[in-house]
């Protein structure tokens, strides 16, 4: 009896709910709404068909809890078939109500990207490029699981062909790897803009290409990794000009191509200030006690050679103090003494790289000058507030 007044319930639920369509993609779900006439009709009918099978099972004597049914009357059948149709009614009405709410939550965390999406992100803490990537993550409210890499031996990269750091691994509906702090940045930007492409989509847009460096190095490069991949519209919400998406462009490769370069030869310009430089990653790192102690002492002298290296590669000047600051004052005449930032009253992707460049030197020598000789320290202020204490956005 329990049995088959269970099937009899899971067809009619199960004709209730197929009423209700669902056209699903992998991030904007479509629900059309159940009619509720049909919602009535259909209670109705389980009422009728629970009162028309539970007197038949009565007419054949069918034992219920050691009762008879036919012991009980009209008026008792008739009260008992009203319980059966108003349980059924109440247990058809929590279906609904619970597959209804899955729904809506299925549909409310495929909308907001961190609601389902698994960010892992392996990096260096103190490297600029992974900096650049925890800036965007940290403003945009993306939750993400960080793996700190051993320098050394990267045993947690073995996964990768590609041996270099970030790589973010993305899982939706399948797991991703993202290469290259500025496609990672322009992936997940357009991902967050767009709702017509999929993560799969978005990142086919950025094929990689084998170059051969200034060096004669061979280097894997993403011509288009300035870029994102959205229609009109889209770019209309995102950029209020057409300046303003190629001003932001622009600067994107500026840090890559020249800020960037700046870091180490400043940060290891003397051997005290490389000793001190490489206490703080060996602190902020993740290395084993020998591998520490031997990258704090042997990797500073060596950096601190490096640099100089360094400088005569990119054409620093001697004191190379004065190329960090001359870059900080060229970023902010592109600023503009009427913005709080070159997005207008909130960062853009230039932005967020230089301020996530610029941050890996907190708490050096380097960064104290730069913020005392140039004129970048007000809208570094604000950066920081910004990325750490960001608005809640809405997606």
């Amino acid at each position: 009896m329990a049995a088959y007044m269970a099937s009899v319930l899971g067809s009619s639920i199960g004709r209730l709910l197929g009423q209700q369509r669902c056209l699903g993609a992998t991030r904007n779900v479509q629900c059309y709404p159940i009619n509720r006439a049909s919602v009535s009709k259909s209670l109705g009918d389980i009422s009728l068909i629970l009162h028309r099978k539970c007197s038949q099972a009565g007419s054949r004597g069918e034992r219920a809890r050691g009762w008879r049914w036919k012991e009980l009357g009209w008026t008792g059948r008739k009260g008992l078939g009203l319980v059966f149709a108003l349980g059924g009614t109440l247990g058809v009405f929590k279906v609904l109500q619970v597959s209804l709410g899955d729904e809506q939550k299925a549909e409310e965390d495929q909308q907001v990207p961190g609601g389902t999406l698994q960010l892992t992100l392996y990096q260096y803490k103190t490297c600029p490029f992974c900096s650049k990537v925890r800036a965007f993550l940290d403003y945009h409210q993306l939750p993400h699981e960080i793996v700190e890499v051993n320098p050394v031996m990267r045993r947690e990269i073995k996964f990768s062909s590609y041996r270099k750091v970030p790589i973010l691994i993305a899982n939706l509906d399948s797991s991703m790897q993202l290469n290259d702090s500025s496609v990672i940045i322009s992936v997940m930007k357009t991902f967050l803009t767009s709702n017509k492409k999929t993560l799969e989509e978005i990142v086919s847009c950025y094929p990689s290409m084998k170059a051969v460096n200034d060096r004669g190095k061979e280097v894997i490069e993403y011509n288009n990794k300035y870029w994102l991949m959205l229609d009109e519209q889209e770019t209309q919400q995102v950029y209020p000009t057409k300046e303003s998406r190629v001003e932001e462009m622009k600067w994107r490769r500026w840090v890559d191509d020249w800020l960037v370069h700046l870091i180490s030869p400043n940060v290891y310009r003397t051997p005290h200030e490389a000793l001190a430089s490489f206490d703080y990653i060996v602190r902020e790192g993740n290395f084993g006690t020998v591998e520490g102690a031997f990258a704090k002492y042997v990797g500073a002298a060596a950096m601190y050679f490096i640099s100089k290296r360094l400088k005569r590669r990119h054409n620093l000047q001697d004191n190379v103090r004065q190329d960090l600051y001359e870059a900080a004052n060229e970023w902010m005449r592109a600023v503009g003494k009427h913005r709080k930032y070159m997005g207008g009253s909130q960062p853009n992707l230039a932005d967020l790289a230089v301020y996530g460049v610029l941050r890996v030197m907190e708490g050096l020598e380097s960064f104290d000058d730069l913020m005392e000789n140039s004129k970048i320290k007000p809208w570094y202020q604000r950066m920081a507030t910004v990325v750490h204490n960001p608005v809640k956005k809405v997606y």
